[in-house]
């Protein structure tokens, strides 16, 4: 049974009179004064779509189901709910009475450091739990009590297992990136642990995706919710300019080098974390001040390259899928997928790395002629129109605006033959090395050009699409 459902909420169908031009704000949703003005001084006043459309209800005590694309404000739809039910008691030793679980350890330190200004106004404590650091400060923190805990699956777990907290007093728990817990492989933890929460509790799940083992989590823990879906899951930002560059695969790097010279402030993706060790410290030699982001590093190296990316030491921080969703950071104006992802949903996680709270950005997917194909039909999934550009006669310097006037558009499918081993389940990359960058380019612009079957993607050849009145040559050569 559904309380309500609530499909494609915007700004003018809620608290806003047809016609009107004034924007609501938090003073309008009955909030606590001592929480507004603290909004207000972080220049925090009108909600976005998804705030406006999840706090009343969340207000309210009703479970919330909330879709809504990265960048739209989720944080603080479902962290001023959990502020406000919580406000004016304290909590048990080891009992927290608020829950928030995330999928990675750089999520869980950017929630905090959102929700902490406003609950320190609140008068609540919260900490977080998650891997990579010692237990024992963390159990200390819960023996001498906080309101709301924030954590990952995997150390919540742990603690619960030593008995060094319990879940006995939860008034309110909060999935956030519900799909992404999910395809990390929680369900069943996650599961585990809604169901130690007490079943009178409070449950708020927010999700850029409903299907698959999230679906399984509603139907099982909250049978009775109000649905927002904000944005459709499968569309893409209406900010957000996206661009394929075609390049064989020895004159790969030296593009991503041209790319990422002119596009400071930039994201770039890898499939291996090999990849992004190589990428970064070429880049970095190259003049480009780069770091990486990936599962081999410890939590202070991965806090101290996030913390240079996010100040603007390092202009360019190239990441595995395993930090797409842990990377939020505002003003980003360019992703790189250097190499594409295996599906849909995670290019459509990574690109959400830019173009964030209304703000535009661009998306490069760099490729080879051969895994060309693979690449489009991985946009045409991800619901992506994009421009083509052959990086040999690219704009240069090739900035995000120079592109926007450029190149063809997309050949159709039929007149891109399918490489010999691009291998769409691959992520079609075109490069058998997991995202190593060939043909380093320092001195030499980009490496030695190879013929016909150098390139372990496929075989050589000229492919020729036609775009926009005019014709695109891709060669492997």
């Amino acid at each position: 049974m559904v309380c309500g459902h609530r499909p494609d909420t915007s700004v003018s169908s809620l608290n806003q009179p047809a016609g009107s031009t004034v924007l609501p704000t938090f003073s309008t949703l009955s909030l606590p004064q001592p929480l507004v003005q603290a909004l207000a001084r972080q220049d925090i006043v009108n909600p976005s779509p998804v705030q406006l459309a999840v706090v009343p209800d969340a207000l309210a005590g009703k479970h919330v189901l909330g879709r809504a694309r990265t960048g739209s404000g989720k944080t603080l739809a479902f962290g001023i709910p959990v502020l406000v039910r919580l406000a004016g008691r304290t909590s048990r030793p080891k009992a927290p009475r608020g829950l928030i679980l995330l999928p990675t350890r750089e999520l869980a330190t950017q929630v905090r450091a959102a929700m902490e200004p406003l609950a320190q106004k609140m008068g609540l404590r919260l900490t977080t739990v998650y891997g990579g650091v010692p237990i024992n400060k963390q159990i200390n923190t819960l023996k001498n009590g906080v309101d709301i805990v924030i954590a990952t699956p995997g150390r919540l777990t742990d603690l619960l297992d030593r008995r060094c907290m319990t879940l006995d007093d939860i008034e309110i728990t909060v999935l956030d990136e519900a799909d992404h817990l999910c395809d990390l492989g929680f369900y069943k933890p996650i599961d585990a642990i809604l169901g130690l929460t007490p079943e009178r509790s409070q449950r708020l799940l927010l999700s850029a995706t409903l299907d698959g083992d999230v679906n399984k989590l509603v139907k099982r823990h909250l049978p009775q919710h109000v649905l927002h879906e904000v944005d459709s899951g499968e569309s893409a930002v209406d900010t957000m300019e996206h661009h394929v560059l075609v390049s064989g695969a020895t004159e790969k790097s030296k593009a991503a080098f041209d790319l990422l010279r002119a596009n400071p402030r930039s994201i770039v993706f890898t499939r291996t974390r090999r990849g992004a060790m190589r990428l970064a410290k070429q880049l970095t030699q190259n003049g480009i001040e780069a770091v990486d982001m990936h599962g081999d590093l410890s939590q202070r190296h991965r806090e101290r390259n996030l913390e240079a990316f996010s100040s603007g030491r390092a202009s360019v921080i190239v990441a595995t899928d395993v930090a797409a969703r842990g990377i939020h950071v505002d003003g980003i104006g360019l992703v790189v997928h250097y190499d594409a992802p295996a599906e849909h949903k995670a290019y459509q996680h990574r690109s959400g790395r830019t173009a964030r709270a209304g703000e535009s950005g661009a998306v490069v997917t760099m490729t080879t002629p051969e895994a060309l194909r693979d690449v489009m039909q991985l946009q045409n999934k991800a619901g992506v129109t994009a421009r083509h550009h052959d990086a040999r006669t690219a704009p240069s310097p090739m900035t995000v605006e120079a592109l926007s006037g450029a190149g063809t558009e997309a050949p159709h499918a039929s007149s891109v033959r399918q490489g010999a081993r691009s291998g769409g389940s691959r992520g079609g990359s075109g490069n058998r090395g997991g995202g190593r960058p060939q043909g380093g380019f320092r001195g030499n612009g980009g490496g030695r050009p190879q013929g016909s079957g150098g390139n372990r993607g496929g075989g050589g050849g000229r492919r020729r699409s036609g775009g926009a009145g005019s014709t695109t040559v891709y060669s492997s050569s």
